[in-house]
Order: structure tokens, then C-alpha cells, then sequence
């Protein structure tokens, strides 16, 4: 990759050894088991032509109570004066208004806890106990359905809904206190209204209730923190929920952290883009030094490296210690009524918390994660809420982290800005959502962001506005969860959600980007085949490239390796129009036949002139798991030999001694039958080619065999 400096590698590795020593982590091994079976549930619209959908719930609640482990914050304590951080050159830029806003619920839950997460297709939101899915023009496609509709007999609440943009997957979960533990519902394809569902409900058992959860995409896991006593990190096996597998789960304690009784880490998520190499997970949580056992501000950094053949290995670090300027999370001396508003009670204000969430994108050259917190930036005996931001970096995984750049963000008008939720797009533009409110001026969701070549530590677009509230809140209780998001469709809009009064308690989800300008000329890889599946020693390595810029492109050179070997130049020759896409497939094909091996392929373009070379890097993980990635297919008592000329088309021979006649079907999820074809055993070999190219995306079953020689399995048509 162009922009890797050995010497810097190697100097922080010098310098840093120590701070990453491995410890052995706790591998699960609580009264609750460490494994999880899948239940399966029907799609949602299956529910709905069957009448078995569970509607919400809009019974009024009161959330839980937030503090369980008393308060540690020591009074006259802590860091005073100006926070030096502060941002004090007003924005330059005009922000581009919404492109879209709708509202996803009115809620009865207080607070109402808003989740929600954008894909290709969809926009799932979800708040207490209940969730609905979108289209992209903020249409629903569903009712409003309790959480119980995914999770049978279960709507406790607490949803989060996260988007695996590495599987095409939508994820929700939710906590659980029977036992105390976490559920999470895994879409088996990438329609989360069409497809059907695996849910873990038993196994991720967690001892203590885990209040507060946030959750993390990672390629080696689906990683949970919690407001929990004991100051666990969990860890479930992603890899075979994603298959609706048995799963494994392991937690880690994190050493040497302090907290002022509320109890919020976040480990770092993949947002989109390049696929992080497995390992190596980060979780990171502030440090206040009015906290006890805190003698400076910084920010603690575990990380861990989780063994799914081996628990026993499974590691986590010695905390990384970043000094940061002096900040003030404190306010009410660690209460939770804290913003005053024109009318009704003083309201949380969140504090102690890393907010939802620390999103994680991979650039040519280096890494970066953003995440926020809120502080306390008036030095007299007032308050005035504002969002501390960082975007941190580390030129390789597994190394040090740095602060890139931090600044403190305060609306205008002398209004509270808190309640934030950051992303990076494609071009490492940073957008933020965030909550509003003063003594004048009712709670308003609004939003701002930077560019990534704008001034270090400052937000330059001048805020926007998402919704404005027609009523003050009635509870000192507020959202609890907000959560902004990245379109994977075209990874330059951000998709935020929140909860304001209108006049009720109520949800709102608004869509903005920030690019006034685009660049002439930037490409980017945006997608590798082949995945995961039956690999061979002949594969293609077949690349998507998007036009990011507004010039049409032509002779971009590319590369591919594997795990960091020789890189492979050669040169796209065709032509792709400004925000078009276009494949191209090395004639140099790969070796990838080493079964059960997880590969590592890396690729860049070097398009001249290109204006932003930071999204050049595009890397996957494929494994070479010895089944076809159209599908999971074994059959008893027979080799199984397939050959995939691609994700719809293959042949299927069938080495055999059992059966004259072995009949093939394949069906849809409601039962219908696509295909039907009786196999002839002709000298112990059965052949057969299947074509699933007239069929659209989705989960099919195929079934071979009667009932001396019968399998069932899946067919993932992408």
C-alpha cells in the first residue's frame, strides 16, 4: 500500500511493547454454557400473510434505572477551567439540507431508545421493545412489530439493529433477564422483510443483567458491552451465526478501568468499506479524573484476540493509555437530571457514556475509528453540554493507536449539543448527528460534520436541522441510544435516528450527506469475488470499481495480492461514467485451494491524478471453507462435487453406490417448488447442472434424495 512508512511501524513497536502485552481471557466458562443452538423464525412477511406477526406493544413503560453500581465520582475533583479543545472558529460551510426525514414510531417507552441501520435496500428502525423496516424513501414495509415477533415470547427491550455490510446482513438484538444475557436475531439473506430468521435466545448468558448493551461488527465476531458489574467484554461466533449454526461465547474482563458508577465502553464497529483483517477488536472507553482511581483525563484501549478453535488462546491486552486534553464529563456531580429545557424537569444528559457508536472504516495507509462523548464546557458553576469527538488512527492493525485529531462541538445560539452519534463516508468525511436543547428552545435533533481535508479538531458545516420538538419532554430520561449510520449503497449518506416530542415521545429519522463539491477524478474498489465457498487452485479474482468522481474513467491500473505476496498489476481498460460501477477479473488467476484456510486479498487502484488516494485500499477475507458459496450442501452416504462457473450456475456430481434414481428439488421459502428433476445413476455417478440465474436473491432449499439417501440444505442466491 502506498502510504506505509516501515520505520514509523517499527519505531511504534519499539516504543509501545510493552503497553500490548497479551493476558489469557475468560472464555465463557460461566453457568450459563458456551454454546448457543439457533432457533429458526419465518420472515416477516410470512408472518404477516399468516397472521402470527406480534404488533408492538405501546403499553407505557419506564426504562430501567441507570445507575446500579452507585456513584464514584469524588466531589472537587477533576480537571477545571476551559476545555482547550473547544471549537472556536464558527463552521464555513452551508450544510445540504435532508434529502429525507420520516418519523419510525411513536413511542410509549420512556425513554424510547432509539436503534436503527441502513442497507442496500432498507432502513430498519427499532426503539424499546419494538422495531419496523423502511424502504429507502421512508415508506414502511412492515406494521410496527414487537421485538417478540423475532424473539418468541421475549420483548424486554433494549434493541440494537446493526447492518454487516461484510455478509449482506441486517442484525437485532436485544438484552435479556431470563437468564440475564443478550439475545440476537441474524437474517439469513439480505431481505429482512423476505427472509427468515436465526435467533439465539439461550447460551449468551452474562451473570449480572446487562443493562445498556452496544454491540460491534467485527470479521472474527459479534462483540457486546454492557453496564455490568464485573466489566465484561462478550464475544459470539459470527461466523456461524451467519450459517444459523451452534455458536460459541467467550467474555473478557477489562483491567485496570475505572468508572463513575455507569459503566459504557464501546468496542469499534465496521461502518463499510474494506473488510478490517480478523483479530485485533478494540474497545475504548474515557477516563475522567474526577472519577476515583483516575489521576489525568485520557482514554483506555483494550484489545482483544479471540480464538474460536481454541478458547484457551484467546487474549486480551493491557489497556493503551492516550492523554487527551482536559475535558469535563461530569455534571451534577454524576447525576442524571442535568439540561434544562423551557419547561418540564432538567433531562439526562448522557454522560459517561462512549456514544453509540465508535465506527470504524480502513483508508489506504492507515485505519481510523471516530466516536464522541459528552462534556461539560462551561468552567463556571453553569452548564453548557457540548460533544467531545476523536478520530483516532493506527497505520497497521494490531498497533498503536493515536489521536489524530480532537475537538469539543457547541451549538449556536447557546443551546446544549449532546446525544451524538458519528460516521466516516467514503471520502473520510466525518458526519454527526446530535440532540439540542436550552431554556428557550425545545429539544431539536440536528447534525453537522467536516470534511476530511478541513481544519484539524473543528466541524465546518454549519448545523442542520433534522426535527424540531412541539413539547417539552415530560421525564428527566431522554433516548438513552441514538445512532447514525452509512448507505452502503453509494457510502456518502448518513442516516440518523433520535428521539424528540412532537408532541409525543416519538422517534425521527433523517438522511443528509455533506459533499458540496465532488472530486473530478476518484475511483475505488468497492467489492472482490470470490467469497467464501468450495475455492480452487484456478480462481478469478474478479474486482467491482465505482466512479466516485465526475469524469469519466478510463485505463486505471489495479492490483491484487494474497496475503501480502507479490502484488498482481494490470490495467482496466473499459470506461465508467461518474457514480457507475464496472467489474473487471485479472488474468492472473489465484491459488486459494488449501481447505479451511482463511485468505487475505488486497487491492488498490492507481488511477493518475486521482484526488482522493485514501480510498485507493480495498481488502476481503475469503475462506476456503470447502462449500460452494451459492450454498451448504453435504449429502450422506456420497461425495458431493460441485463446479461453480458462478453464484447462480453449477454442477452438482454425486459419486454414489446407493439408489438407481436419487430425485432433486429445489423450493422457495413458502414451499413452492422451482425445481424438479429425477438424478439417473449412470455408473455410480449422478450429474446434474443447476441453474439458479431466473430466480431473485434470496434463501431456497434444496433437497436431494429419498429416504435411504436425503439432504437438506440451503441455497444463498446473491
Amino acid at each position: 500500500m502506498k502510504l506505509r512508512n516501515y520505520f514509523f511501524v517499527m519505531l511504534m513497536i519499539a516504543f509501545t511493547g510493552s503497553v500490548y502485552a497479551q493476558q489469557p481471557g475468560n472464555t465463557g466458562a460461566d453457568e450459563t454454557g458456551v454454546l448457543a443452538d439457533p432457533i429458526y423464525v419465518p420472515s416477516i412477511a410470512k408472518q404477516i400473510q399468516d397472521g402470527t406477526l406480534v404488533l408492538a406493544d405501546n403499553t407505557p413503560t419506564e426504562g430501567r434505572p441507570k445507575r446500579q453500581y452507585g456513584n464514584r465520582v469524588i466531589p472537587g475533583k477533576g480537571s477545571m477551567g476551559p476545555d482547550l479543545a473547544l471549537q472556536t472558529t464558527p463552521p464555513s460551510r452551508m450544510a445540504n439540507p435532508p434529502f429525507l426525514i420520516f418519523e419510525a414510531d411513536i413511542s410509549q417507552a420512556t425513554p424510547s431508545d432509539p436503534t436503527g441501520a441502513v442497507g442496500p435496500n432498507h432502513y430498519i428502525g427499532a426503539w424499546n421493545s419494538a422495531f419496523r423496516i423502511f424502504d429507502k424513501a421512508g415508506n414502511p414495509l412492515t406494521p410496527e412489530a414487537s421485538l417478540s415477533t423475532l424473539f418468541p415470547g421475549n420483548n424486554i427491550g433494549d434493541p440494537i439493529v446493526l447492518y454487516d455490510q461484510m455478509a449482506d446482513r441486517f442484525i437485532v438484538t436485544e438484552f435479556d433477564s431470563s437468564p440475564n444475557g443478550f439475545n440476537v436475531a441474524v437474517c439469513e439473506g439480505s431481505d429482512p422483510v423476505n427472509d427468515g430468521w436465526h435467533i439465539y435466545t439461550t447460551g449468551f448468558g452474562t451473570g449480572s443483567f446487562p443493562d445498556y448493551t452496544k454491540f460491534s461488527v467485527w470479521p472474527d465476531g459479534y462483540y457486546v458491552t454492557a453496564n455490568i458489574g464485573n466489566r465484561r467484554v462478550f464475544a459470539v461466533e459470527r461466523e456461524k451465526m451467519l450459517n444459523g449454526e451452534t455458536a460459541q461465547f467467550q467474555f473478557f474482563n477489562l483491567t485496570g478501568i475505572q468508572t463513575s458508577g455507569f459503566f459504557s465502553p464501546q468496542g469499534f464497529h465496521h461502518t463499510a468499506g474494506s473488510h478490517p483483517k480478523p483479530g485485533n477488536f478494540n474497545v475504548v472507553y474515557l477516563q475522567d479524573d474526577a472519577w476515583g482511581g483516575v489521576a489525568t483525563d485520557h482514554l483506555k484501549i483494550w484489545t482483544i484476540n479471540v480464538d474460536w478453535e481454541t478458547p484457551a488462546n484467546s487474549t486480551i491486552s493491557t489497556p493503551q493509555e492516550l492523554a487527551t486534553t482536559d475535558y469535563i464529563s461530569v455534571f451534577d456531580g454524576g447525576s442524571f437530571s442535568n439540561l434544562s429545557q423551557p419547561g418540564g424537569p432538567d433531562i439526562d444528559a448522557l454522560q459517561a457514556t462512549i456514544m453509540n457508536q465508535a465506527q470504524f472504516r480502513q483508508f489506504d495507509g492507515y485505519n481510523s475509528v471516530v466516536f464522541n462523548f459528552v462534556v461539560d464546557t462551561d468552567p463556571t458553576a453553569g452548564e453548557l453540554a457540548g460533544i467531545r469527538w476523536y478520530e483516532l488512527r493506527q497505520p497497521e492493525s494490531g498497533m498503536p493507536w493515536t489521536i489524530h485529531q480532537e475537538g469539543t462541538y457547541t451549538a449556536p445560539a447557546g443551546r446544549h449539543a449532546f446525544s451524538g452519534s458519528m460516521a466516516m463516508d467514503i471520502y473520510g468525511n466525518i458526519g454527526m448527528g446530535y440532540s439540542s436543547v436550552s431554556t428557550t428552545d425545545m429539544i431539536s435533533i440536528r447534525y453537522t460534520g467536516r470534511l476530511q481535508a478541513d481544519p484539524s479538531g473543528t466541524m465546518t458545516f454549519a448545523e442542520g436541522l433534522i426535527g424540531q420538538s412541539t413539547a417539552n419532554n415530560p421525564n428527566l430520561r431522554f433516548a438513552d441510544y441514538v445512532h447514525l449510520t452509512v448507505d452502503p449503497e453509494n457510502d456518502r449518506d448518513f442516516w440518523h435516528i433520535a428521539e424528540y416530542f412532537n408532541p409525543s415521545r416519538r422517534d425521527i429519522v433523517g438522511a443528509f450527506n455533506l459533499e458540496n463539491t465532488l472530486p473530478a477524478d476518484d475511483v475505488a474498489i468497492v467489492d472482490i469475488l470470490p467469497n467464501s465457498g468450495a475455492l480452487t487452485a484456478t480462481e478469478d479474482i474478479t474486482i467491482t470499481i465505482e466512479n466516485y468522481g465526475t469524469s469519466t474513467q478510463t485505463n486505471i491500473p489495479v492490483t491484487y495480492s494474497i496475503d501480502g505476496g507479490t502484488p498482481v498489476s494490470e490495467v482496466y481498460t473499459g470506461s465508467i461514467a461518474p457514480g457507475a460501477t464496472d467489474t473487471y477479473t485479472f488474468t492472473v488467476q489465484a491459488d486459494l485451494s488449501t481447505p479451511g484456510q482463511l485468505y487475505r486479498i488486497e487491492t488498490e487502484t492507481n488511477l493518475a491524478g486521482d484526488n482522493f488516494t485514501d480510498n485507493d485500499f480495498y481488502a476481503e477475507n475469503p475462506k476456503n471453507d470447502g462449500v460452494l458459496s451459492v450454498g451448504d450442501l453435504e449429502i450422506a452416504n456420497a461425495e458431493l462435487i460441485v463446479s461453480s462457473t458462478d453464484n447462480k450456475k453449477f454442477d452438482i456430481v454425486l459419486n454414489t453406490s446407493y439408489n438407481e434414481v436419487l430425485p432433486l428439488s429445489v423450493y422457495d421459502v413458502n414451499g413452492k417448488i422451482l425445481v424438479f428433476n429425477n438424478l439417473v445413476n449412470e455408473g455410480n455417478k449422478f450429474t446434474y447442472s443447476l441453474d439458479m440465474s431466473y430466480v431473485a436473491s434470496g434463501i431456497y432449499l434444496i433437497k436431494i434424495g429419498d429416504k435411504s439417501i436425503e439432504k437438506t440444505a440451503k441455497i444463498i442466491v446473491k
